[in-house]
């Protein structure tokens, strides 16, 4: 379930996030590697050998993975090499690691790919046992992004497990090892043939069912589960392993193992990790979705510069590497601990609208009244004073939840863009509502806002015809 890792920085960092299995290996040192000079090994495992490199031409530090000769024989194992190049070399997305090359030289092949510095799931996971539920959510959110984009794109991971993702040192989560990947035009794997990590395959993964993109949301929801309990949902026993007991037992509650866990992050992995596919997330966008509100409610910080701050403090990155790559508007007065987060509540938002309404009505009570008596003054103490006015209506609240992101526009007029970090205060009555992305189609339709209530507009905006394939 993990390959091996290597020091850098005075600390343990996996580089790649590939699996090499631990094997016997002969090491033979290699100074060059078709165009690449090599610097250093990364890792050896039995399949393959990934060393560090510069691409001279453009000065560029890349990872280059090399097939060992001892299975280049091998058929299925060639072909899943291969299709580790192919199956993402057009991709371009944050949370996936970039694809640069693929080539044969005297016999060898070799994938060479984005050099990424930091710390994978697997040893985050073994040094720190629980991520608190805003770490955890975030992880997963950029997770989650990568799924959707592998997915609108026809391929299905098929491995998702904690060993496949890494944390780079900027705050990014990235998901490697598209290995035993399927494409929709694949017919490398057959119905019937079950490949993945036991623990972490969904049941229909098990049995050999055709899969879809709901077998990696059911594997997501087993890291999910992980990082928020510390341990896998299914563990073996002397009874049945692990694939048995996904297959026929349910799963403790995340919250039986750890009382801190969010009722609302336990509903979300729970339905990841239903048996049936028709009881989980549709689709992968409906999950970015659920996890985009679940954040937008609880964590109020930039994501990133919170995911890295913890880290920090954890000791997994240094004080000088954490101010190094955020930018000081991020950071703020938090360097050297972690910021105390500040929950928003909608109970509150009545409370300091009806405090703003009190402050307002006492101060317009007081400029009606002067005006009345001068009123009175200039009339000669007329009979007829002006009538008090009455008090504007309270706004209402608009929260807006958008996928992947869209400039609002209420009434003809741009005011925010998601993800927006509180409710738009709007006067009550009818508004139109538009949501704009040059990617997506724009949605546009009419709330009603209510007084002191806050009113929820959320929408997963259509690909346009014309987008292209850029990353999200």
């Amino acid at each position: 379930e993990r390959d091996r890792t290597t020091t850098g920085g005075g600390r343990q960092c996996r580089l790649l996030g590939q699996q090499l299995p631990v094997a016997e290996t002969t090491q033979t040192v290699i100074d060059r590697i078709g165009n690449f000079r090599i610097t250093d090994e990364i890792g050896s495992g039995g399949m393959a050998v990934v060393y560090k490199g510069v691409q001279e031409s453009l000065q560029r530090t890349v990872a280059i993975k090399a097939l060992k000769t001892s299975v280049s024989t091998d058929e299925n194992v060639v072909a899943r090499f291969e299709r580790e190049a192919t199956s993402v070399a057009s991709f371009q997305h944050e949370n996936i690691i970039t694809v640069y090359d693929f080539f044969r030289e005297q016999g060898a092949l070799f994938i060479v790919m984005e050099y990424v510095e930091g710390i994978d799931l697997y040893d985050l996971l073994d040094r720190i046992k629980e991520l608190p539920s805003d770490i955890a959510a975030i992880v997963s959110l950029q997770i989650a992004r990568a799924l959707d984009y592998a997915h609108f794109r026809g391929v299905i991971h098929r491995d998702v497990k904690p060993a496949n993702i890494i944390i780079s040192n900027l705050g990014t989560a990235k998901l490697t090892d598209f290995g035993i990947a399927r494409t929709e035009a694949s017919d490398l794997t057959q119905a019937g043939v079950g490949l993945g990590t036991p623990a972490y395959m969904s049941p229909e993964q098990i049995v050999g069912d055709k899969l879809d993109q709901r077998s990696d949301i059911f594997s997501f929801g087993i890291v999910l589960y992980q990082m928020l309990t510390g341990r896998k949902p299914f563990l073996e026993d002397e009874q049945q392993s692990a694939m048995q007991k996904i297959r026929n037992e349910t799963a403790p509650a995340p919250r039986t193992l750890n009382p801190q866990i969010n009722k609302e992050l336990e509903r979300i992995v729970l339905r990841c990790m239903q048996k049936l596919p028709e009881d989980r997330y549709a689709t992968t966008q409906e999950l970015v979705i659920a996890l985009e509100q679940y954040l937008a409610a609880h964590v109020n910080q930039n994501y990133r510069a919170r995911l890295l701050m913890w880290l920090q403090e954890q000791g997994i990155f240094s004080n000088d590497e954490t101010s190094a790559t955020l930018h000081p508007a991020l950071i703020g007065d938090y360097l050297g601990k972690v910021p105390k987060l500040r929950i928003r509540s909608r109970a509150r938002w009545p409370l300091a609208l009806a405090a703003m309404a009190i402050t307002l009505g006492a101060a317009g009570t007081i400029a009606v009244s002067e005006l009345r008596s001068r009123a009175i003054e200039r009339r000669g103490g007329g009979a007829a004073a002006c009538a008090e006015a009455k008090p504007a209506p309270e706004p209402g609240l608009l929260r807006v939840l958008a996928h992947p992101w869209a400039h609002v526009e209420v009434d003809g007029k741009q005011i925010r863009t998601t993800p927006v970090e509180a409710p738009i205060p709007l006067p009550p009555g009818k508004h139109v509502v538009r949501l704009v992305n040059p990617f997506f189609e724009p949605y546009e339709t009419e709330v009603e806002i209510t007084s002191k209530k806050v009113t929820s507009l959320t929408r997963a905006l259509r690909r346009a015809a014309h987008a292209t394939d850029a990353g999200q």
